[in-house]
């Protein structure tokens, strides 16, 4: 009888090791786990935040700018639309954008491929006649009756780059 006694100690001493050590492990490898969540979750916010400003300049963001197209009883988004088409219908005349105030160079004239509207009054776009490239920046008026009236702030035309 003592022997099965000491046995079954012996038994449950090495059960009670064998759960310990299997234990240990089980939670080093969750800490090792939570640990890699946390940092993704760290480098997730980081994008969010940069994101986020990224966009602060943007009609989509700017509740002041969208408050004036509502008290002049429009919608902000298909203001948004209206004054895009009509920024690239600009584009149709032979001698490029007229936004741009350069002259067609080598053939090439210069027009608006993509545009942000900012707020309620200026865009920027970038233009191009293929191998040269820039940005302007646009001041626009909205009318519900009219085409949207532009007029260029300020450009940036980029040197073309010379391959050495």
């Amino acid at each position: 009888m003592k022997n099965v006694i000491l046995y079954a100690l012996v038994f449950s001493l090495l059960f009670n090791v064998f759960q310990f050590v299997n234990s240990t492990k089980i939670l080093n490898g969750k800490e090792t786990e939570v640990q890699k969540i946390k940092t993704h979750l760290k480098s997730s916010r980081d994008s969010v935040m940069q994101l986020s400003s990224a966009n602060y300049f943007a009609l989509e963001s700017d509740e002041d700018a969208q408050e004036y197209f509502f008290s002049n009883n429009l919608d902000y988004q298909k203001v948004a639309t209206k004054v895009k088409e009509d920024l690239i219908v600009l584009n149709e005349s032979k001698n490029g954008n007229r936004l741009v105030p350069y002259e067609p160079i080598d053939g090439k004239s210069f027009i608006v491929n993509t545009s942000k509207i900012l707020n309620h009054r200026w865009l920027i776009a970038e233009f191009s006649n293929g191998d040269l490239w820039g940005q302007i920046l646009v001041k626009y008026f909205v009318s519900a009756e009219k085409p949207t009236e532009f007029e260029t702030v300020e450009t940036v035309l980029y040197e073309r780059q010379t391959k050495e």
